[in-house]
């Protein structure tokens, strides 16, 4: 087994022991990036280096020698942070985002730079300026976005972990779609000062990992207070990695039953439907439960995303950094071209209906609506909340399509994040696992299947108990993608 198809909790023991050196993991991903990603594109990439030179200045920490992937939207001092975008395609970050000092302080190695939907605007990573991503597992499929690369490089085994970033679905989307872990952490919990923002009061780090305790091991390493976020909470850190033992015998979830209406997978539901079964095997107690505003997420999500990325992008005129037009004549055609040039297409279109929907004449009617609907969202995980200890789903109720498929169909694209986008609007948070296989009726290939836990905010240790009290008693995580 190479170094980087390890965990990080094999690492660490290594490590410990003095097996291995830190530079030889950065090696080993770094091999298996040159050989594999090619055909992925999960990377923009690699500076070898950087890290080992970063390798050289640890002295401890829980992540001590480990390389982590980080997507191409979180500042790291001196490398590029061009968030898969043409217009911010020459800039060079003058900051260590808090998340990537956090991980450097716990001896973590920031290690590549991962592909992603430009400005995190997507749910196929078919967005990205440069390239688009592929799915490990079907090649000519989609990875899920916007945080697909980093979870396409950690299923092919081509980083040990990554951060990702999760607005409406993108951290765990990806990780359903390419069978690895991704949580997406309460709202305030980690961090977003050096983030490029997509929307502000959705917007969430998170790590995408190959283990549950993996993933307890890196949100314990980037969450925390921070003076340079308003946002994020001075909430004492749990020790996740001693939360995850014992078991969830008495332990209470619920089913919504709006999950499992029109439009879900057949083959999704069924092993959804063995996941809770298994949860019963180990002692918990599965109910059904309601989150009646679920069918007007989809609607709410698009008007508050949309309005404060209009917000947020108006930084980016080609007058401060990133990309000019070389051929404009005044000030006007400038910002006008720079941004033609620069953005794509779905980042366009976001923009223009963000900027219509907090319109003079339109505000109240969509921008006003829509933060109403969202309180009654939040207040549906509230009451359930009350009853029942997590709530468990779909992560997706389809299974990851093919490129290129739904370029032409931007609902459809946006209904794939139908459980997802709730979490975000409520502030909650979510992991996501393997729960099983499938293989769609237009492929030949087996492709992995999403479980969701849901949490109430700052549950994230319970979420975790329950994932890892799953995934050890099944053998879901320990699949990889056939690459050759």
């Amino acid at each position: 087994m190479s170094l980087a198809s390890q965990t990080i909790k094999g690492l660490q023991t290594l490590l410990e022991k003095k097996e291995i050196q830190p530079k030889e993991i950065i090696d080993s991903v770094a091999e298996a990036a040159a050989v594999r990603d090619g055909a992925i594109g999960g990377y923009l990439g690699l500076d070898q280096e950087l890290a080992h030179r970063d390798a050289e200045e640890i002295s401890g920490g829980v992540l001590a020698g480990i390389p982590i992937g980080i997507k191409d939207l979180l500042n790291v001092k001196g490398q590029p942070c061009g968030c898969a975008s043409k217009i911010l395609s020459n800039y060079i970050a003058p900051y260590d985002a808090t998340s990537i000092a956090k991980l450097r302080a716990s001896g973590g190695i920031p290690f590549g730079r991962a592909n992603m939907d430009e400005f995190a605007m997507g749910s196929s990573n078919e967005n990205s300026s440069i390239k688009p991503v592929h799915n490990p597992w079907d090649l000519e499929r989609i990875p899920g976005g916007s945080s697909g690369g980093s979870a396409a490089i950690v299923a092919a085994d081509e980083a040990i972990a990554a951060l990702g970033s999760d607005t409406g679905g993108s951290i765990r989307q990806p990780a359903a779609f390419c069978g690895c872990v991704g949580l997406k952490p309460t709202y305030g919990r980690v961090s977003r000062f050096g983030l490029t923002a997509f929307a502000s009061s959705l917007d969430q780090i998170g790590p995408l990992t190959k283990t549950v305790e993996d993933a307890a091991i890196l949100l314990g390493a980037i969450s925390g207070g921070d003076k340079n976020d308003s946002t994020c909470l001075d909430e004492s850190v749990p020790d996740y990695v001693a939360d995850l033992q014992g078991d969830i015998k008495g332990m209470k979830l619920g089913m919504p039953k709006e999950f499992f209406g029109e439009g879900i997978d057949p083959a999704i539901r069924a092993s959804v439907e063995e996941a809770a079964k298994q949860f019963e095997s180990l002692g918990a107690e599965i109910v059904e439960v309601s989150l009646p505003h679920t069918e007007q997420a989809v609607a709410v999500y698009y008007i508050i995303a949309t309005a404060e990325a209009s917000a947020n992008l108006a930084r980016f005129d080609g007058v401060r950094y990133g990309y000019r037009a070389p051929d404009a004549e005044n000030l006007g055609e400038q910002y006008a071209k720079s941004r033609a040039q620069g953005f794509g297409n779905e980042v366009k279109l976001r923009i223009l209906l963000g900027t219509y929907v907090l319109s003079s004449g339109y505000y109240d009617a969509y921008y006003l609506r829509a933060q109403k609907l969202r309180t009654l969202i939040r207040q549906d995980f509230t009451s359930a909340f009350e009853t029942v200890d997590a709530i468990i789903g779909p992560v997706s109720p389809i299974a990851p399509f093919k490129i290129g498929e739904n370029a032409s169909d931007p609902l459809a694209m946006y209904l794939a994040d139908i459980y997802t986008i709730s979490a975000n609007l409520a502030g909650i948070c979510g992991l996501s696992l393997p729960c099983g296989y499938m293989t769609p009726s237009d492929g030949q290939r087996e492709l992995p299947i999403g479980l969701q836990i849901l949490g109430a905010p700052f549950d994230e240790g319970k979420v975790l108990k329950l994932g890892h009290n799953f995934e050890q008693s099944t053998e879901w995580h320990q699949r990889r993608p056939s690459l050759g």
